[in-house]
């Protein structure tokens, strides 16, 4: 029988069917239903044993903390959508600073009080350092294995050789931006900008080259893996990674894990390649991470496959966080004029007019500097952090964390908790200033307690493995920031709002797109950058 529709009403009709295709036909339906009813039911009952093993207290009869109820298989995974950082806000205001979520089979214990944080994260870094295993990541032991090689390039020794490039790049950016608006006359879409002054930073470290414009291939080619990397990886974005016997389906995250893999692969790795090319036909490779990566690779041991996702992990982390502060300032200041005004006195009394601000000026201009802090508190791209896990059971005032727990930081909740600030959603510099005891900036707080050369660790990461290229993302945010506040007078574009609630991303977040006018301040700015090269 088949249903055959008309324009007023469906009515049966018979079809003359042959037997033989009856019984093929009806065959294949029952395998392919067999097919995805034992499925279903090793799914079921994978999930279903795991959750009568979970470990809800220990031996001395401490439970995990509180927390909301989730589904059968799902966990509180559904709840957890576009914005999760609202979401778990609202959790910690029901059950407290230290609460349990579950999602699928992972439990998680999400902190939403710097305090704790410091304590689990510094205090006691050598149970909560590791990372979790995630399918559509690298494994964590292959990062942590090459480790030396990331800080090799990322140290302070080295970091200081290539300043220069960061000051090069920050200039061409001001440059850029100056000429985009005609001199004053033209709005501006800062974001694109931003974006290249970042990738140019990285690709010169990574692979010794740049792009001289917003619209060269290469800007492309290397900003589509890294932007799909952040989509596809958020701490709590994807099921696949909590419920393991997903990850032996054909789900559709399955195939784009994989053609994030090889695109990784195919684009990073396609540069290296290039660069051992260059090397064998003895041409000038210029110092980077690539030429490091193919001169000690049998030392080292490393295979393709190592050095592309090594240079994969210097780009997507070097990338989109700098990027994205840069573009939270340029969405957020043209609000202010006054806060504008106010540094932009700092800078003249402090800098003059005759140069732009360096970096041995930051600890002469505490008001810009404040300004990048109240930026990284209001609009954090990276709201959740970088999940920890236990490597071991441990009791927080008597609350248990079994071994293998993922610790998540809700530092949305930290930004914005009123005990801590007066007025949270209000952007305010001076209550940011360094000279505070309680800044607003909560990494700036947690990492006061850290050693002289991990004060700095405050945008994505805190604990006893502060990430390499803080160093980098430090200089590049303060030479980019100063030198726009030095240059321009930043203002809104009449009947076009910039909307700072919604956001780009489901990890890295950075702005929807948006436009503002730029006004140089004084006839220096374009003399002094005269001869600055895009």
């Amino acid at each position: 029988m088949s249903v055959i529709y008309n324009s007023t009403e469906a009515f049966l009709s018979p079809l003359p069917i042959d037997p033989a295709s009856r019984s093929v036909g009806l065959g294949a339906v029952i395998e392919a239903s067999s097919a995805f009813l034992w499925t279903l039911t090793a799914i079921v009952g994978a999930s279903l044993l795991a959750w009568f093993r979970k470990p809800w207290t220990d031996e001395n009869g401490h439970k995990i903390p509180k927390g909301p109820i989730g589904l059968p298989i799902f966990g509180s995974f559904y709840s957890l959508t576009r914005y999760p950082e609202l979401t778990l806000d609202y959790w910690a205001k029901r059950f407290g600073d230290l609460y349990s979520i579950w999602l699928g089979n992972q439990l998680f214990v999400i902190v939403s009080d710097p305090n704790i944080a410091k304590d689990l994260m510094v205090t006691n870094g050598n149970v909560f350092s590791s990372r979790k295993e995630c399918l559509s990541k690298a494994k964590p032991s292959l990062l942590v294995e090459h480790r030396r090689i990331a800080a090799t390039w990322l140290s302070q020794r080295v970091v200081d050789s290539y300043s220069p490039v960061l000051d090069r790049e920050s200039l061409s950016l001001v440059k850029a931006l100056l000429i985009e608006s005609k001199g004053g006359l033209a709005p501006v879409d800062p974001q694109p900008y931003a974006g290249r002054c970042s990738l140019n930073n990285m690709t010169t470290i990574t692979f010794g080259f740049r792009a001289d414009s917003i619209h060269h291939p290469l800007v492309g080619r290397a900003l589509k893996p890294s932007r799909e990397f952040m989509n596809c990886t958020g701490p709590m974005s994807n099921l696949i990674d909590f419920v393991p016997i997903l990850q032996y389906l054909p789900t559709p995250l399955h195939r784009r894990a994989k053609k994030l893999h090889k695109g990784l692969v195919e684009t990073y790795g396609g540069f290296i390649k290039e660069t051992e090319q260059k090397m064998m036909e003895g041409k000038t490779v210029q110092d980077c991470l690539a030429k490091t990566m193919v001169e000690v690779r049998y030392k080292e041991e490393l295979d393709d496959l190592d050095m592309a996702i090594l240079a994969s992990a210097f780009m997507i982390g070097g990338v989109e966080t700098t990027a994205a502060i840069m573009q939270w300032f340029s969405a957020l200041i043209p609000a202010y004029p006054e806060i504008q005004k106010k540094a932009q006195e700092e800078l003249d009394r402090v800098i003059g007019r005759d140069r732009l601000p360096a970096i041995e000026d930051e600890k002469n201009l505490p008001y810009c500097h404040a300004i990048i802090k109240e930026v990284e508190r209001v609009h954090n791209p990276f709201w959740l952090g970088t999940p920890h896990v236990a490597s071991e059971d441990f009791v927080y005032q008597g609350k248990f964390i079994p071994k293998d727990t993922v610790v998540v930081l809700n530092t949305w909740t930290m930004h914005y908790d009123p005990a801590r600030h007066s007025s949270p959603k209000k952007f305010d510099c001076q209550c940011c200033r360094s000279d505070e005891a309680r800044p607003l900036d909560v990494w700036s707080w947690i990492s006061n307690s850290l050693s002289a050369t991990k004060q700095k660790a405050r945008l994505t990461s805190f604990s006893r493995r502060v990430c390499p290229g803080m160093i980098v993302a430090e200089r590049e945010i303060w030479l980019t920031i100063s030198r726009m506040l030095w240059a321009f007078d930043m203002y809104e574009i009449p009947g076009e709002p910039i909307d700072l609630k919604e956001y780009d991303g489901l990890s890295g977040r950075s702005p929807v797109p948006f436009r503002i006018g730029l006004k140089p301040r004084h006839d220096n700015v374009a003399k002094l950058l005269e001869k600055v090269e895009i």
